[in-house]
């Protein structure tokens, strides 16, 4: 995929910016080169490889410091909620905002 003047004119449109030649240009010209570099990403042969949950999980010796998950405040809900106008079942209520 190549992008022209003309494209570029009319994302720069699109997005209500005012480019001048020379930064249409330049802005063609780095989305161009972005756009190579996904094609190239693109032809290469990814069968069988599996996919990553975790860009860590290819070194097996590196080890993700994580605290436990504990609870480490008390519960203060209601504490919290006596001064709200509202609530219900331990949920702060709100007027409908969105119709």
């Amino acid at each position: 995929m190549s992008l022209t003047l003309q494209d570029i004119g009319r994302i720069a449109n699109l997005a209500r910016l005012e480019l001048s030649t020379e930064q249409s240009e330049r802005m063609r010209d780095q989305l161009n080169g972005f756009f190579d570099i996904v094609e190239q990403m693109k032809a290469v042969d990814t069968t069988g490889v599996e996919p990553l949950a975790h860009p860590t999980a290819v070194m097996e010796d590196v080890a993700l410091r994580l605290r436990p998950d504990v609870a480490s405040e008390p519960d203060r809900r209601e504490a919290n909620q006596r001064s709200a106008p509202a609530v219900e079942r331990g949920l702060f209520l709100v007027p409908k905002v969105i119709e």
